[in-house]
């Protein structure tokens, strides 16, 4: 069985339980809780695992893979007959792909929790300055990604079309941190309009941080 190295906050493992979820493919729930024991990341046992300290962690077949859009990909590739993540034309691949790293490779490096715990302990900012750092950069990367999406005709009930896809994986742990740190998304009717239609299935419900195993 496929495991997952997680933890129940981190927004890259929660994109990826929703990627396995709608491929239904069933996986062990190994937590690495980022702040207990000084961040179990940071243990040998784990650098071992993934030399970079960091979740989600997929092995499959002994065979160790790191970083969520990666695994994603690694997914659909060695199981094709299952509900494809990416669009089979190149153009809706490269589509989909600039909607996920809209989000995983601009937004969410400038806010995961060591850039946050930097913040705080190294430059000392205190928890007012760090929530407005951290809502400026929702903003301004949503304001990008809602334009991405309201205007272009290949924007369905979901991301790209009618079916969830990688680029929802992504979109919908960004949504979910944003309302943590109370970020205003009244100016993004179409990234909260794909919420609803993503939150009305399974997949994304049994994906959410607060039903994960390690969830306090």
């Amino acid at each position: 069985m496929l495991q997952l190295y997680s933890y129940f906050r981190s927004s890259a493992s929660y994109r990826v339980r929703i990627a396995l979820n709608l491929k239904g493919l069933p996986f062990e729930y190994v937590p690495v809780h980022l702040l207990k024991d000084g961040g179990q990341q940071h243990t040998a046992e784990y650098q071992r695992i993934n030399p970079a300290e960091l979740v989600p962690t997929l092995v499959d077949d002994g065979q160790a893979i790191g970083q969520s859009l990666a695994i994603m990909e690694y997914l659909d590739e060695t199981r094709p007959e299952l509900p494809a993540l990416l669009p089979r034309d190149a153009l809706g691949r490269a589509r989909v792909r600039a909607l996920a790293q809209a989000i995983a490779c601009e937004i969410h490096p400038l806010n995961n929790l060591r850039v946050l715990q930097y913040l705080e302990k190294d430059l000392k900012l205190d928890e007012t300055t760090k929530a407005t750092w951290y809502r400026h950069w929702i903003t301004v990367g949503f304001t990008a990604v809602e334009a991405l999406l309201a205007n272009n005709p290949h924007t369905g009930a979901f991301c790209h079309g009618d079916t969830p896809g990688l680029a929802d994986c992504c979109l919908i742990p960004q949504i979910a941190n944003s309302r943590r740190f109370e970020t205003p998304l009244d100016a993004f009717p179409t990234i909260r309009r794909i919420e609803t239609a993503c939150l009305a299935l399974d997949a994304f419900v049994k994906a959410a941080p607060a039903l994960q195993p390690d969830a306090v």
